[in-house]
């Protein structure tokens, strides 16, 4: 055989390796993530189903294969993430609807790549920006290929990127009020209405308790390892004897033991338990601390936790519409800019959150409770004053950070808004939401 010929054939060869790679591949691709339309199966009878409390998340949910169910929600195949109104929905916006107001000269411009190697072009400010909501300000989600649309209850409408960091891709578990409880596939999701629970079922044992760490401490309900927030949630960890799953609501407290914690149960016993969940893999509690809306306390600070009653949460009514952000940005210049905000290029609304980090807790607090933002020019932390009088010393990091794309201010109601860069921004005063 001819060396041409042979070599024609052993690239033949090799491309039908690559192309049944691709379809094997293909096909993994779609089983796990693909367009599966089937009617998830039930995994429990319907008597499993029971009403739910106002305070968990509930709502009518269709599927791909048109099928439509109504019940309790708990995200996450196997329901074993958020569970309630005021847990956060995460997301990546693939659309920012207030850059047309950035002047063109702020906005840089992309470079050429030749090879790989981009030449020319200029610093480009970086409008893509994360999404949270809480739950309970959320009237709708809908998937539509690579986009997820969110609704809130204002009316405003969010498109985010299926394919980035997007909450919907874990899935959800259902419990149908006549179908029984079913794990539906992110990809089988095409709705979620989320609706107060017609009913009142058993109130839920939700973790509540005190963290208390090196920068404070903070109350309100928990969620350790930033997603186990029921008592019938476990801690899996590893002991002297072996591995061990403890329930929580047999917990009475955690402290943090070098990498290990040292659990205490209710009946007065110790145990020390070691693993992810309880060492320095830990991914942090969360801590509904109504002060602040919600931090994360990372494991680095955390030192200990002390449960305690805290009753059930807020209901989906208990969220109201968000308003528009309106107050004064005083510049370094001295000039005071009045009228509706955008901060960041990104945030309009009350409902939305400042981000920001201190002293290894991160801080998630809703415009709504913010009264003012000084940034001091030479000082590393800006001063935060919540609406209840508090005072935050917080990192220029975050929503504080450089990257930071300005301040929109629609002056007097004006149709084409002011444009403050971050850098000359001195104080945001916020004024007070009325409805």
């Amino acid at each position: 055989m001819k060396k041409g010929t042979i070599a024609r054939a052993a690239f033949a060869a090799v491309l039908i390796l690559i192309l049944l790679a691709i379809a094997i591949g293909y096909s993994a691709f779609e089983r796990n993530f693909g367009s599966d339309t089937s009617i998830p199966p039930a995994v429990a009878p319907a008597s499993a189903a029971e009403e739910a409390h106002p305070s968990l998340l509930y709502g009518r949910v269709v599927i791909a294969a048109g099928a439509t169910y109504e019940g309790r929600l708990r995200w996450g195949r196997g329901g074993g993430q958020e569970a309630f109104w005021g847990d956060y929905f995460n997301g990546f916006k693939s659309h920012n609807p207030w850059a047309v107001h950035v002047p063109p000269e702020r906005l840089g411009k992309d470079g050429i790549k030749i090879f790989g190697v981009e030449i020319g072009g200029g610093s480009k400010l970086d409008l893509g920006r994360p999404f949270m909501a809480r739950f309970g300000d959320i009237a709708r989600i809908e998937s539509a290929g690579r986009d997820v649309r969110l609704t809130l209850k204002s009316g405003t409408v969010l498109i985010t990127n299926y394919s980035a960091f997007n909450d919907l891709d874990d899935g959800l578990r259902l419990w149908d009020r006549s179908q029984g409880i079913l794990d539906v596939g992110s990809r089988q999701v095409r709705t979620i209405d989320f609706l107060p629970a017609p009913g009142a079922g058993p109130l839920p044992h939700r973790l509540h308790g005190t963290v208390h760490t090196r920068s404070g401490d903070f109350t309100g309900f928990v969620q350790w390892n930033r997603n186990k927030g029921l008592g019938g949630d476990e801690l899996g960890a590893g002991t002297a004897d072996g591995d061990l799953r403890v329930r929580f609501d047999t917990i009475r407290s955690i402290a943090r033991k070098e990498q290990s914690s040292l659990v205490t149960l209710l009946d007065g016993s110790e145990i020390v338990l070691t693993g992810p969940e309880a060492g320095h893999a830990n991914l942090g509690i969360y801590v509904d601390d109504p002060r602040f809306g919600r931090v994360l306390v990372s494991w680095d600070t955390f030192e200990r936790l002390d449960f305690s009653p805290g009753g059930s949460g807020p209901a989906y009514g208990d969220f109201p519409p968000g308003l528009p952000l309106t107050g004064i940005v005083t510049t370094r210049n001295g000039r005071r800019l009045t009228g509706r905000l955008v901060y960041d290029l990104d945030e309009s609304e009350t409902t939305e959150t400042l981000d920001a980090p201190a002293q290894d807790v991160d801080y998630t607090i809703p415009f709504g409770l913010i009264a003012s933002i000084a940034l001091p020019g030479r000082e590393e932390r800006a001063m935060v004053t919540l609406s209840n009088g508090e005072q935050l010393r917080l990192d220029r990091g975050g929503d504080l950070g450089e990257p930071n794309g300005g301040m929109l201010i629609f002056v007097d109601g004006s149709q084409r808004p002011e444009y403050v860069l971050w850098t000359d921004v001195e104080r945001v005063d916020f004024h007070r939401p009325s409805r």
